[in-house]
C-alpha cells in the first residue's frame, strides 16, 4: 500500500566542501523517501540528480577549497522532493556549458550532469549567480504489480 504521507521532513546543513559528507546527506534523504512510500525507481533518480549537483557544487562551485561550503536544503513528502544546494563559488552561466550530446564531446568524460539533473527531475532552477541550484521532483505513479492487474481482469 503506498504512503502518501503529506507530513514533511526537512534537513538543512551547511557542510564542508567535501564530497563524502555530501554523499552522506543522500542517505538521510532516501531512508525519507523510502519512509513516505517512494518507488525505489525515483529513489534511485533523485539520489544520481543529487549526487551530480553535491558534486558540481563541491569541484567546480566551490573548486574543493576548504575555506568554502555548501549550503543544502531538503525536503520530502509522500509526492514531492525539493533540494536547493547553494556553493560559495563564483557561478557559471548555463548558457556557455556544452551539450554532451555533441559529436565532438560523445568521447569526453565527464560534462553531463547538468544534463542528467535536467532529464531527472520535474524540474530545475539555477539562481542568477549560477551558485545555487533547487531541484524538485513529483512522484511517479506507480503501475499496479501485475498480480494486482491479473486479478482485476479476471
Amino acid at each position: 500500500m503506498e504512503n502518501l504521507d503529506s507530513s514533511v521532513w526537512r534537513l538543512h546543513r551547511r557542510i564542508p566542501s567535501d564530497t563524502s559528507i555530501g554523499s552522506s546527506l543522500a542517505v538521510e534523504l532516501i531512508e525519507a523517501m523510502a519512509r513516505k512510500g517512494w518507488p525505489e525507481d525515483d529513489r534511485f533518480r533523485v539520489r544520481l540528480a543529487y549526487e551530480e549537483a553535491i558534486v558540481n557544487a563541491i569541484r567546480h562551485g566551490n573548486q574543493c577549497s576548504v575555506e568554502k561550503t555548501v549550503d543544502v536544503r531538503l525536503e520530502c513528502d509522500g509526492r514531492r522532493v525539493r533540494i536547493e544546494i547553494a556553493d560559495q563559488g563564483d557561478g557559471f552561466d548555463l548558457a556557455t556549458v556544452p551539450d554532451p550530446r555533441r559529436e565532438d564531446l560523445l568521447e569526453v568524460p565527464g560534462g553531463r550532469g547538468v544534463l542528467l539533473i535536467g532529464e531527472i527531475m520535474n524540474e530545475v532552477r539555477y539562481s542568477k549567480s549560477g551558485n545555487r541550484i533547487t531541484m524538485i521532483k513529483t512522484r511517479s505513479e506507480t503501475p499496479p504489480a501485475a498480480s494486482d492487474r491479473s486479478n482485476r481482469e479476471r
